[in-house]
């Protein structure tokens, strides 16, 4: 990697650094001009303008916004990252006790998936054209189009309350074998299996093919080179770049549905926490869930930059 991809890539930590400033003021002003006052929602409707007054003193919300912002980003570039206006704990420790199962099935969705995709997008490649590409290329791109809830609310009727061969609902609570824990799980990865794989496989083979019309695979097969092996000892080792950065951008697409299927499945994550909080006006909380997730997308995308630059053979040297 020489000098100019290094600086590249330093150009692109900036911009992601300058970005998630810019996304940490919007996720604030947005947050704090949501319905309803917070004060008002903890004390119940019977509270005395008074006693809201006196809350709202206490919780600093009748401080000017800007004077807000500031302190809550200073607040969190030291880790204090506020406390619950509903629990009155920190919020770090209602995350913390959030975010190992979000990352869990997102961990699993990713095992599950990224293998499937590259098997699919392979073979779809290997038979370019025929009758079996076209129609996988067409139901991965009715799958695409079709939305995570509309998935979810199927797979539930199908496998959940017609065959019952999983729980409709994935409290998340410690299976005591792998049979268990994998029906815990079955409905949730699937759900979001379902466009991940679809996409990374469209992708996959989009960037095998764009190799397999290249001159040197052209030589390999006049070489007598079987078509699967030119395929796995040239083809794929030089589309790993657009693979890699193909895969990146897929699993953001993780930090959006999980949103949606963590509610559908009354998942006990990060996600269903935000949307818990917003629903009572928790602002410090919603604040931070939603900064993980923006944490969490910026760097996928920081990652697929940095491979595309990486493995782009004008760089090298």
């Amino acid at each position: 990697m020489n000098r100019y991809m290094l600086l590249l890539i330093a150009r692109r930590c900036g911009a992601g650094i300058l970005t998630l400033l810019i996304v940490s003021a919007v996720v604030f002003f947005v947050t704090s001009m949501l319905p309803g006052d917070a004060a008002q929602m903890m004390l119940g409707q019977s509270a005395t303008p008074e006693t809201v007054a006196a809350l709202r003193q206490q919780l600093g919300l009748d401080q000017p916004l800007m004077i807000r912002y500031l302190d809550w980003l200073s607040g969190m570039l030291r880790g204090d990252f506020g406390t619950s206006f509903a629990s009155h704990l920190p919020v770090s420790q209602l995350v913390a006790q959030r975010i190992p199962a979000t990352f869990e099935l997102a961990g699993i969705t990713t095992l599950v998936s990224v293998p499937l995709a590259l098997v699919i997008g392979l073979a779809a490649a290997m038979k370019r054209g025929s009758l079996f590409d076209r129609g996988l290329m067409m139901t991965t791109m009715a799958v695409v189009a079709v939305p995570e809830f509309l998935v979810a609310t199927v797979a539930v009727m199908i496998f959940a309350v017609k065959l019952h061969w999983v729980p409709a609902m994935s409290l998340g609570a410690p299976a005591l074998d792998l049979v268990s824990y994998l029906k815990a799980y079955a409905l949730p990865v699937l759900t979001l299996c379902c466009v991940l794989v679809a996409q990374m496989a469209r992708m996959t083979r989009s960037a095998l093919i764009n190799q397999m019309d290249s001159p040197y695979l052209e030589m390999t097969r006049l070489k007598g080179v079987s078509p699967l092996r030119a395929m796995l000892r040239h083809a794929l080792p030089n589309a790993v770049g657009p693979i890699a950065n193909a895969i990146s951008l897929s699993l953001s697409y993780l930090f959006g549905g999980v949103i949606i299927i963590e509610s559908i499945f009354s998942y006990p994550g990060l996600a269903s926490q935000l949307v818990d909080a917003v629903s009572n006006r928790d602002l410090p909380l919603v604040q931070l869930c939603v900064m993980l997730f923006a944490v969490c997308y910026l760097l996928l995308l920081l990652l697929a930059d940095i491979l595309t630059i990486a493995f782009n053979p004008k760089g090298r040297g």
